[in-house]
């Protein structure tokens, strides 16, 4: 009898430690850029209301992103400025409304989650880039009452990769610092 509720509880212990799915929380979930505006400002926007997955296994130490990102939702705190930034000149909100980021693989170094890899689709084309992480955890939230897990990513895209080439021969930089914040309840 000992040895059967032994084995009952490695057996809850091993599913609680296996793989699981998450749905993306579009209200705690964001992506931010910013770009250096000729050495004299920063100009910065953002995206909300995200939508996606993450898959976790901590005890593989693998996992997966799919996070779609509204175009659509750009904000910047300035209607004119926000107008721009959607329109053919750069992010072309009505041709492309959605950028996605798909994981690739999981970087781990002991169970700490450092960095992942993926594919980020930008103005319909698709090139490589690597999200370090700047924190990551998973926790049983008091509040939706199910395992949350999230992070805080960020990387530097050159955004001539994608084929936003706007005043970058008139000087700009290409390089954009961009900033995801993911949060996913267990589904």
């Amino acid at each position: 009898m000992k040895k059967l509720m032994l084995t009952a509880v490695f057996a809850f212990a091993a599913a609680s430690a296996a793989a699981a799915s998450y749905e993306i929380d579009p209200t705690h979930t964001n992506a931010r850029f910013a770009i250096d505006h000729f050495n004299t400002s920063t100009n910065v926007g953002g995206f909300y209301g995200l939508t996606g997955t993450v898959d976790f296994d901590q005890a593989k130490r693998s996992g997966k992103i799919d996070v779609k990102i509204p175009v659509t939702s750009l904000q910047t705190g300035s209607d004119q400025f926000t107008h721009h930034l959607k329109s053919a000149d750069l992010f072309n909100a009505a041709k492309f409304p959605e950028m996605r980021f798909v994981s690739t693989k999981f970087h781990f170094v002991g169970k700490k989650l450092t960095s992942v890899d993926g594919n980020l689709t930008l103005l319909g084309k698709t090139a490589p880039v690597k999200l370090k992480a700047e924190k990551f955890n998973c926790y049983n939230s008091p509040i939706k009452k199910v395992e949350v897990c999230g992070g805080d990513f960020t990387t530097t895209i050159d955004r001539t990769k994608w084929g936003m080439n706007y005043l970058v021969d008139s000087g700009m930089t290409k390089k954009v610092k961009l900033d995801i914040q993911i949060e996913a309840a267990k589904k």
